[in-house]
């Protein structure tokens, strides 16, 4: 089974391939170009790179979310396109999930932590054993002192991962000895991990149709928002 995975939901834009659990191929870019630009043109080099006709993907896999809203809608509007003319399954992939199959660790705790912004973090728990995944919570938005609190009950190492690992980490990982920051190039959301989760996904027969593929968010966009703060303060204000 080859999978074609592509991650849009922070900064960095990355492409893999992967066939029966062998990386073929990773490409990823941090640079400061929108993914509009970016994403298709390093599609295109890895497929053309690795010899692999896109007719040959037997499944396309994207973070879904949470992440940048525009990020997550260029990499789901991507999948669509590319599967739709095919007729070939999707998977709609957490990109927390994502960064907890991406770590070459054996054992432990994976907090993956996205920045939120306002002192909250997009954040979910996962369990490394013996390399296999486990979750442990749902994906949510919660503040970065009730994750401090929440962990506290944690004995095992906890790996801190994702664009919002180092500001936890200066907010409370440097004091507890089994808080880890792992190095930058496995700290962060990229494709490779999207892959390993689409597998598990297809194991368990959890792919859906190409119309069927939604970005996951955790919170409404900030205009709407912004627009719903101001309908209620009207309504207060109102007789």
């Amino acid at each position: 089974m080859k999978i074609l995975a592509v991650d849009t939901s922070a900064s960095p834009v990355s492409a893999a391939l992967v066939s029966e659990g062998k990386l073929l191929g990773e490409f990823y870019l941090n640079v400061k170009t929108t993914h509009s630009q970016t994403l298709m043109p390093i599609v295109e080099a890895l497929l053309r790179s690795s010899g692999t006709e896109i007719g040959e993907i037997d499944v396309f896999a994207v973070n879904a979310g949470p992440g940048s809203f525009t990020g997550v809608r260029i990499g789901t509007a991507s999948v669509k396109g590319m599967s739709m003319p095919l007729d070939k399954p999707c998977a709609q992939v957490s990109t927390l999930e994502s960064m907890a199959y991406g770590l070459p660790y054996r054992d432990g705790i994976v907090c993956a932590v996205m920045d939120a912004r306002c002192s909250q973090v997009y954040n979910s728990l996962f369990r490394l054993n013996g390399g296999e995944v486990q979750r442990l919570t749902d994906d949510r938005a919660l503040s970065i002192g009730e994750l401090s609190a929440e962990i506290e009950g944690y004995t095992d190492t906890i790996y801190l991962v994702g664009d919002g690992a180092d500001l936890c980490y200066e907010r409370f990982g440097r004091d507890r000895e089994n808080i880890v920051l792992p190095p930058q190039n496995i700290r962060y959301q990229h494709a490779y991990g999207t892959a390993l989760a689409a597998a598990k996904a297809a194991e368990e027969n959890r792919l859906v149709r190409s119309d069927a593929l939604m970005p996951l968010y955790l919170r409404l966009p900030q205009a709407e928002r912004e627009l719903k703060a101001k309908q209620q303060n009207k309504e207060r204000k109102d007789p």
